[in-house]
């Protein structure tokens, strides 16, 4: 197995897929490229990005590194490769020197099978490997002095991600932690030190301004399911000693150090997958005491911290289905908009709201798409960059128009976004799919789909797609988050159909061709939506949860429920039970088609079983799809297509079999 990064993926995003229907395949083109990270040199005069190379056949055979100068935005990018014909290697994960003169990334050009982290020079020369380890290598971060590379080390590590395919149990069971280490290595020596403590699982690190310790944020065990019960800590780069600094109520991220080196800014709030951040932002002192909320009553999802001076901070954000960047004042907790668009930024692949900020944060570098534009590189001043790359040019797209739709669940504002047909006629009828998201802490946003559950297909196909963000969902404060803590299927689903009223009462659907779908939490929410209501007629669950109780022992990652339940099932077995779709499963009329992946260990697929048993004994038409070797998302193309293919046949049966599929008004 090749072991090297790979961003985690949030419950959220399943938004994306692989097409079925040939008229909407103009992602398999071999000229699509898709960006899996960009980074703006310090002092912002140069723009590095990884992207997708692919072969002739238009299939992905690795990815690579490209730089491009800002002062000459008129020469062509050059790449930066370890491997002499600078074609055969697959790199990534890059990380400038403070000096903006080298760039660190990880390239398997020694050996497909380990990725090693190498140094070279802007111009791609020089180039020198840094390491000779076995195991995932991840996150990349210059000293201040840039003489010493600290990274993220997991020895020996079996599977890169959490929604990578499970391992095959069998025999005497019994946990094997892989404990991911911050390590670093020496510039002048070469020589290797793995700093943290064995027993512990760093997730994040941020270096201190001085150079000579770690912000960190860490936990004993197993780290898949651990992140949940994290701690801030400062770790010596000397003695590697771990101090602890702060011991979060909920979930915290990104630990970022002041400049004056005498606090750490984070982001703490209900987050149900590490990678994908919302919360507010909170400043404790490094060696510990009272931390500060400085952003209380947000009405935002604050998602990344960027200091600008000891008491001033920019941050990104998701906002009412939308994206931000702000700045907040520490002394006053004021806040104040720099940039609001639609769509999505991010600095890396399946990584949350995010950007690459130079050292003087004047100029910034994101990957930015929309359902309008697919993914390109921008760069330039905050709220006034360029597009860089034009490597999708060709592409469009193939769905019909997206907007957003506001309603009101019991008393509060609710946002969603609708997707139109394709070629929309206002005086016809027309199926609509809801699609719920997951998390349950996740938005839908309106990024270009991916290659995984692309719901936009259906558009193309005379759907309405509707994508509702209910209660528990990121953009509308963190009160909004924790709206169904111990109430998942009640408010978040009143706020879902409240919804559909409003969609109902907008455009013209036809009310007896409804049909929802989701993955992971939202296909939970679909397996809950057909034990509460008949109103839709179809129904699709991926990857979903039927019964809490024996959800608790089968998956991985058992630590993310005790936030949203308050107790472990050992000890509170009702409330689980209360909001679990077994409890409701006799009121089950709807025709539902359920997908899983077999060796899933987020949602396992016994899940999905005990969910299909229970329609077929009851004589509800079910089918049950059960793919070889996939986790929680799909590694195999035909399988992404077959998933989708039969998304689609199911509900073109049962939401247009006998009608055309948008009947006279």
């Amino acid at each position: 197995m090749k072991v090297k990064l790979i961003c985690r993926a949030c419950l959220s995003v399943f938004l994306a897929c692989c097409w079925a229907n040939p008229a909407a395949r103009a992602q398999e083109s071999p000229a699509f490229r898709r960006f899996l990270q960009t980074a703006i040199s310090p002092d912002g005069a140069s723009v590095a990005w990884v992207e997708e190379t692919l072969g002739a056949n238009g299939g992905v055979t690795g990815s690579a590194i490209f730089v491009q100068d800002l002062r000459a935005p008129e020469s062509k990018p050059h790449r930066i490769s370890a491997a002499a014909d600078g074609s055969s290697a697959d790199e990534d994960t890059i990380a400038w020197t403070p000096d903006s003169r080298r760039l660190a990334f990880l390239s398997d050009a020694g050996g497909r099978e380990q990725s090693q982290f190498y140094v070279a020079d802007v111009e791609g020369k020089g180039i020198r490997q840094l390491t000779h380890l076995t195991g995932s290598l991840a996150a990349p971060a210059w000293s201040p002095d840039g003489t010493t590379l600290a990274f993220l080390f997991t020895e020996n590590a079996p599977r890169a991600d959490p929604l990578m395919p499970m391992a095959e149990e069998t025999g005497v069971i019994a946990q094997k932690v892989y404990e991911q280490r911050l390590a670093v290595v020496d510039l002048a020596s070469d020589k290797i030190r793995q700093l943290s403590p064995a027993d512990v699982y760093v997730y994040e690190f941020d270096w201190s301004p001085d150079g000579k310790s770690f912000a960190a944020i860490a936990a004993h065990g197993a780290g898949d399911a651990n992140w949940y019960v994290a701690q801030l800590y400062t770790l010596s780069l000397e003695g590697g000693s771990l101090q602890p600094v702060y011991k979060p109520k909920w979930q915290i991220a990104v630990p970022r150090w002041s400049p004056d080196g005498q606090s750490i800014a984070f982001i703490e709030g209900l987050m149900s997958d590490q990678g994908f951040t919302g919360g507010d932002i909170y400043v404790v002192p490094r060696n510990g005491g009272q931390a500060r909320d400085i952003t209380p009553g947000i009405p935002v999802s604050p998602a990344g911290i960027y200091w600008r001076s000891p008491d001033k901070i920019h941050f990104t954000a998701d906002v009412d289905g939308q994206v931000e960047i702000s700045t907040v004042e520490l002394a006053n907790s004021k806040t104040a908009p720099l940039w609001t668009g639609t769509g999505v930024i991010t600095d890396g692949f399946w990584g949350g709201t995010a950007i690459s900020l130079s050292g003087d944060g004047r100029n910034a570098a994101a990957i930015y798409d929309s359902w309008e534009k697919p993914p390109e590189i921008w760069a330039g001043p905050v709220g006034n960059w360029k597009q860089i790359t034009y490597d999708n040019s060709n592409m469009h797209p193939v769905w019909g128009e997206m907007k957003s739709l506001h309603w009101t669940s019991d008393g509060m504002k609710v946002q969603g976004w609708l997707m139109y047909p394709k070629d929309y006629d206002p005086a016809r009828r027309y199926p609509m799919v809801v699609e719920a998201h997951g998390g349950p802490a996740g938005t839908q946003h309106t990024g270009w789909p991916e290659e995984f559950f692309n719901t936009m297909e259906l558009s193309a196909q005379g759907y309405f797609v509707f994508y509702p963000n209910p209660r528990g969902s990121f953009g509308e404060g963190e009160s909004f988050t924790q709206g169904n803590v111990k109430d998942f299927g009640y408010g978040d689903f009143r706020d879902i159909m409240a919804g559909v009223d409003e969609v109902l009462r907008t455009v013209p659907v036809d009310s007896n061709r409804m049909g929802i779908t989701g993955w992971s939490y939202g296909g939970y929410m679909t397996m809950w939506a057909v034990t509460q209501t008949n109103r839709f007629r179809a129904a699709v669950a991926g990857a979903g949860l039927v019964n809490w109780q024996s959800y608790y022992g089968e998956n991985d990652i058992d630590e993310w429920m005790i936030p949203y339940f308050g107790a472990s099932v050992y000890d509170d077995p009702a409330i689980y039970a209360r909001s679990a779709p077994i409890t409701f499963i006799k009121n089950v009329k709807t025709p539902t088609l359920v997908l899983v992946g077999e060796r899933d260990g987020e949602c396992p697929a016994p899940q999905s079983r005990e969910f299909w048993h229970a329609l077929k004994t009851q004589g509800v038409e079910t089918e049950l799809v059960i793919y070889p070797g996939e986790g929680h998302v799909f590694n195999q193309p035909d399988h992404g297509r077959d998933a989708m293919a039969r998304l689609t046949q199911w509900f073109d049966h049962y939401l247009k079999a006998g009608s055309s599929s948008a009947t006279t008004h």
